[in-house]
């Protein structure tokens, strides 16, 4: 047998253990009680709370991403038509949300609408904000909305000029030539941007849980409070298999939305955008690109800037207090271990995570774009169902499934490393795939032409030449390891504990000067990550 007939035996093997069989169990909690029963999802459906927390799910998630696009499109075609000084900067700073840790947003919000918050202070009165729907959708607005202007943008700047000459000759024009011409083209890159807005959306955890409380509880929340206070396993397992049915469904139409969305994005046209000159800047479009550009920019920075401002100050006074408390090697009461231990334990898991998502996702990546083989779409299936699961749910999985022999792990830092792997293993798939893609097939055929074989040509031909896809893919998968919450708090112990779950206690004890600085920690790293992920992503896309 050759070397690479194991290729799809590596994956699916991985995710029999880690994610299949704590999705069975899940089932096995909530559909088994001496027999097949529907009794538990019955009860979650007759309960008034619960069919009250499965509807502001879905409503939260429409309207936030709503106000996602009301946010996006304005953005997307100021950088797939114009050109301007600082572009580059706004674009970069326009991503930043969605690679920063969403509790470290959550945080940022609560630093300034808090009834001692940046804007109570300005008002002198709190704004009703926090602890509301608003938050959360502010909040879920502010994450996701990179999503639509890159995914809007760069469709848009491939529609051909042709269609649009051809309107304006017949007399169609401003806002007409838009609705007739423009945005049907546009629509595969907004159908999908909205999707996956939406998943997001549906399966956040984070902000949520801080930003609303209990009283604005999504169907993640109820699943928490459910498990780890309650102790009920069979109703957390009955919501998250209504939340995994859900997900699952919306994930289907989110992939079918994506295969459009890239056929629509192979066109060879590019076109160029048009530089705004120095007069420009003084018309009505120019006057409306600045004020867009100064509500984003203050949108964005607002919530980052208070976090920093904050972990600096103390009374209105500076200090450094709060980092001497980060990298104190005393004993914290609050998370039962030290700060230097979360940052420690924090980087060993990305490593961690960064090693066996990459190995995953190559071997997926490999057998999908270089294989054909019978029952290639079962298996394609297969390896993305990770991608609609939650965090949560995969605590939840692997708690009831690694708890017992023959599989005891509960409490292992493995099993923390395992959880975060199958949470980002299908971002570093679609960046190794997309370079993968772009191979020409005649490259290994060559090689093997040659007189190498499989094995050789893959590490002297192939391999080299999708190094950035999986530099890119390492880079995600650091970033949202150290992010991740929701399944971490669930399997950790003590001494396992992250840099998330520091901040999550610290905000839990009102302690924002801590909570701050460590939050700034993440935020470096995250950028730092990000700005990698930039410049490589430019030069291999």
């Amino acid at each position: 047998m050759r070397w690479t007939k194991l290729f799809p035996l590596l994956p699916l093997s991985f995710l029999a253990v880690f994610f299949y069989f704590p999705l069975v169990s899940i089932l096995y909690e909530g559909l088994w009680d001496n027999g097949l029963t529907l009794r538990y999802i019955h009860e979650v459906l007759l309960n008034g709370y619960h069919r009250g927390v499965i509807y502001f799910t879905f409503w939260q998630s429409a309207v936030s991403t709503l106000l996602t696009l009301a946010l996006g499109l304005p953005g997307a075609y100021i950088f797939a038509k114009h050109d301007f000084p600082g572009k580059r900067f706004l674009k970069a700073l326009l991503t930043v949300p969605f690679v920063m840790p969403s509790i470290m947003v959550a945080l940022g919000f609560l630093l300034l609408f808090g009834k001692s918050g940046f804007f109570a202070r300005i008002f002198g009165r709190d704004l009703g904000i926090l602890y509301s729907w608003k938050a959360i959708i502010l909040a879920h607005a502010f994450y996701n909305f990179p999503v639509v202007v890159r995914m809007v943008s760069s469709l848009w700047q491939r529609i051909n000029p042709h269609y649009e000459e051809a309107a304006l000759s017949l007399g169609a024009k401003g806002f007409t030539l838009f609705r007739r011409v423009t945005l049907p083209m546009l629509l595969p890159a907004i159908f999908a941007s909205s999707m996956l807005t939406f998943i997001f959306c549906f399966l956040s955890f984070s902000i949520p849980l801080i930003l609303g409380g209990y009283q604005y509880a999504t169907l993640e929340v109820d699943i928490f409070t459910s498990i780890m206070t309650l102790l009920n396993f069979k109703l957390g397992s009955a919501l998250a298999i209504i939340q995994i049915t859900l997900s699952f469904t919306f994930m289907y139409f989110y992939i079918k939305s994506l295969d459009t969305y890239a056929k629509a994005e192979e066109q060879k046209i590019f076109r160029t955008p048009q530089p705004l000159e120095a007069r420009d800047l003084l018309s009505i479009k120019g006057i409306l690109i600045g004020i867009y550009s100064l509500i984003v920019l203050i949108f964005i920075v607002a919530p980052l800037l208070a976090v920093v401002y904050y972990s600096f100050t103390y009374g209105g006074s500076f200090t450094l207090e709060w980092y001497r408390r980060v990298f104190s090697p005393q004993y914290n009461p609050i998370f039962g271990a030290n700060s230097l231990t979360a940052i420690r334990n924090s980087l060993i898991f990305g490593f961690s995570t960064i090693f066996l998502s990459s190995l995953l996702a190559l071997s997926v990546a490999y057998t999908l774009n270089r294989w054909n083989f019978k029952g290639k779409h079962i298996f394609d299936a297969l390896v993305m169902l990770p991608l609609g699961s939650s965090a949560i749910t995969l605590g939840l999985g692997y708690i009831r499934a690694f708890h017992k022999e023959p599989l005891e792990l509960l409490g292992s830092p493995y099993l923390i490393v395992f959880a975060h792997t199958i949470i980002a293993y299908p971002f570093v798939l679609r960046a190794i795939s997309t370079v993968l893609r772009k191979l020409k097939p005649n490259l290994r055929e060559a090689a093997l032409s040659l007189g190498a074989n499989e094995w050789k040509a893959f590490l002297k031909v192939e391999l080299p030449l999708i190094f950035g896809g999986i530099i890119v893919g390492a880079i995600f998968a650091f970033a949202m390891s150290i992010a991740e919450l929701g399944a971490t708090y669930m399997l950790y112990r003590p001494e396992y504990t992250t840099m998330t779950i520091a901040v999550y206690r610290f905000l839990g004890s009102r302690q924002f000067g801590p909570a701050a600085a460590m939050s700034v920690l993440l935020m470096l790293v995250s950028m730092v990550a990000f700005l990698v992920i930039e410049r490589v992503g430019e030069e291999i896309w």
